[in-house]
């Protein structure tokens, strides 16, 4: 399954209200499966350690928006919710530096 993975300050529910409009929701309604309240974070630096972590598992995928533009999503990873909440974990403990996912085990390497 695909999740979006993505950090920020507004309500998720705000977020998503007009998915099926916008490209980096991929034109498509979704579904809230799981969000996270970490406090004294910088929020750019960590979504670009979760994206760091995840990249081996990002999607390479472009769409069409509503216009006829192509757009590449940067934020869809294949990865199971599972591994999303040991990395949340690995943030909260200091542990994630260094960690990559690895799609070939479903796990950290």
């Amino acid at each position: 399954m695909i999740r979006k993975i993505e950090v920020t300050s507004e309500s998720i529910k705000k977020c998503v209200s007009n998915a099926s409009l916008d490209p980096t929701y991929l034109m498509a309604d979704v579904e809230i499966v799981a969000s996270y309240e970490l406090f004294n974070i910088n929020r750019q630096k960590l979504e670009k350690i979760l994206h760091r972590v995840f990249e081996p598992a990002r999607l390479d995928i472009e769409i069409n928006d509503r216009f006829g533009n192509p757009v590449k999503p940067r934020e869809w990873f294949l990865v199971p919710l599972e591994t999303i909440d040991q990395a949340v974990k690995k943030i909260e403990d200091g542990t994630i530096i260094d960690v990559i996912y690895d799609p070939k085990i479903a796990n950290f390497s």
